[in-house]
């Protein structure tokens, strides 16, 4: 039987956001997490019903005593874990600063590392539960400019793939989605120009919206699924 609980780290994001209002609609009862956002947070509370909220907790992913905070103040068992949050950066690579690689590194790479280690053995001792990434398609073709975010991607495929293969056997599925251009915040500042560029490379020709990812998360974490492992399933439109 379909264990319900999800934690979603980066719920207040446009994808968390919207990965949480499905995942509510099916039935699933989330802990939710943000760090600054407390108005969008305030928002998608509203929005869920009641019953669907277990906790609302809050941490920065950049401290790692934070991270251990959140996993302390987990009071209902993490049946199922989604990572969602993310950060861009845009710059030339020798620019960048040790303060922003840094900053990278703890959001897409420590941080699923430090809560995974630490929710890891309920799941084996119950012998399953569902880890899912949201990635993206840069980890896998990399881009300029965004060589810091396409490297932390990157970095998060290959745990996917890795600790899928360690855990298997202890029925806890590990797989990711790795979004291509999506209408996000995130994207927000591309110009007109730049967006028309990106969707000559789509064979949709639109960007894709954060509940067509939400969709695969839910598919990922059903009981239908619990033959797909350590897969990256790519949602990008048909990129070309």
């Amino acid at each position: 039987m379909m264990r319900k609980n999800v934690l979603i780290i980066g719920a207040s994001g446009d994808i968390g956001f919207s990965i949480a209002e499905r995942l509510a609609n099916e039935g699933y009862q989330l802990i939710l997490h943000y760090n600054k956002n407390r108005s969008r947070m305030e928002q998608l509370a509203n929005l869920l019903p009641e019953e669907s909220i277990l906790a609302i907790v809050q941490a920065d992913l950049t401290k790692k005593e934070e991270m251990n905070r959140l996993l302390g103040d987990l009071v209902y068992e993490v049946h199922n874990l989604v990572f969602a949050a993310g950060v861009a950066h845009y710059g030339l690579f020798h620019e960048s600063t040790e303060e922003v690689m840094d900053h990278m590194l703890s959001i897409h790479v420590t941080a699923p590392w430090v809560i995974t280690k630490g929710i890891l053995p309920e799941m084996i001792q119950r012998q399953s539960g569902n880890i899912v990434c949201i990635s993206s398609i840069w980890g896998t073709f990399g881009a300029s400019f965004e060589v810091l975010y396409s490297t932390v991607k990157g970095a998060q495929n290959s745990f996917i793939r890795a600790l899928a293969k360690e855990v298997g056997q202890s029925g806890i599925s590990v797989n990711g989605v790795s979004p291509g251009f999506i209408n996000t915040k995130m994207n927000g500042h591309l110009s007109t120009e730049e967006t028309e560029a990106m969707l000559s490379h789509i064979a949709e020709d639109r960007p894709g919206r954060p509940e067509e990812i939400a969709h695969v998360v839910q598919f990922l974490l059903s009981d239908q699924t619990t033959y797909i492992q350590g897969e990256v399933i790519r949602v990008d439109g048909g990129w070309m």
